[in-house]
């Protein structure tokens, strides 16, 4: 557990995975007396969350907020339920039935990422008394802004608290470099454009000093966060455009040319090689979301 500012600590969860260190972050937010997580992560690294929260002498959860289930996000909640059952749960509404009943989202995260969900771990069901969602919510004399933002899954939201804002993945990952930056656009199947456009700039709009990765830490540079991923998300675009009227249509092709063209990917090469390859994988799911919009338009 890494303490961030005064009562907000970044929790690592890392995967025994090649590559898959330094890229989930769990947030523990402690204000005014009130103890509340976002982003749990996993089912396979909740005994090690546990364990980092009795160290920090964590004996209650109040609040999990979820910006989405994606499992690598959401899919140890019920687990981390069985040692906090008091806890309240805020997901999105869409959300709700499939934490209660998950077997459509664990098939779902098979299918979609393979042996990786093993990895992760296979998802418990939430009771339905634990969950809930209001765009605001106000407990011991704090608010939450629960803001949705469905550009990366139709039930992602990002939450406000204070001058604090948990992003999810809704400007994508952040890697942080000594002296430089990597910020990559997660834009999976199904992607769609004007809906992660206006996802990005609803979050712009949310005034703050601390911005809280998903994937991955801390940065204070809100507006250049948005700015980036704006442009970041156009450019990708037009690239993939061309090459699909030049009838290019293979990922790692486009990959190569995002790598020499696109000002925040400048940075890949201090990657070290396990994260590049991690990095690699996950931009071509992004390359390949965009390309299907493109191919099969807005229906």
């Amino acid at each position: 557990m890494k303490e961030i500012l005064k009562g907000l600590a970044l929790i690592n969860l890392d995967q025994p995975v090649e590559g898959y260190r330094d890229f989930i972050s769990c947030w523990l937010l402690q204000k005014n007396g009130l103890n509340i997580l976002i982003d749990p992560g996993p089912a396979s690294t909740i005994l090690h969350l546990t364990s980092a929260l009795k160290k920090a002498g964590v004996e209650k959860i109040d609040l999990i907020l979820l910006t989405h289930i994606h499992i690598d996000h959401a899919g140890g909640t019920g687990l981390l339920l069985k040692k906090f059952p008091e806890a309240r749960v805020v997901c999105h509404p869409r959300a709700i039935k499939h934490l209660i009943n998950p077997e459509k989202l664990w098939a779902g995260s098979l299918q979609v990422l393979g042996s990786l969900a093993e990895v992760y771990g296979p998802v418990a069901p939430v009771p339905q008394a634990n969950l809930g969602f209001a765009h605001l919510i106000e407990q011991n004399g704090l608010t939450i802004e629960a803001v949705e933002t469905p550009g990366h899954a139709s039930h992602h939201l990002v939450y406000k608290i204070d001058d604090l804002l948990f992003l999810g993945e809704v400007a994508g990952v952040n890697v942080p470099l000594q002296g430089s930056s990597y910020l990559r656009i997660a834009t999976p199947p199904v992607f769609k454009y004007e809906i992660y456009r206006a996802s990005l700039q609803k979050a712009a709009q949310l005034k703050a000093q601390h911005f809280c990765f998903g994937h991955y830490g801390h940065r204070t540079d809100g507006e250049q966060i948005f700015m980036q991923a704006l442009n970041q998300l156009e450019f990708w675009l037009s690239v993939i455009q061309k090459n699909i009227e030049k009838g290019v249509l293979e990922e790692d092709v486009i990959l190569e040319q995002l790598l020499k063209k696109d000002a925040q990917l400048q940075s890949f090469h201090l990657l070290p090689a396990d994260i590049q390859t991690r990095e690699r994988y996950f931009c071509k799911n992004s390359i390949k979301g965009m390309m299907s919009y493109l191919l099969e338009g807005d229906d």
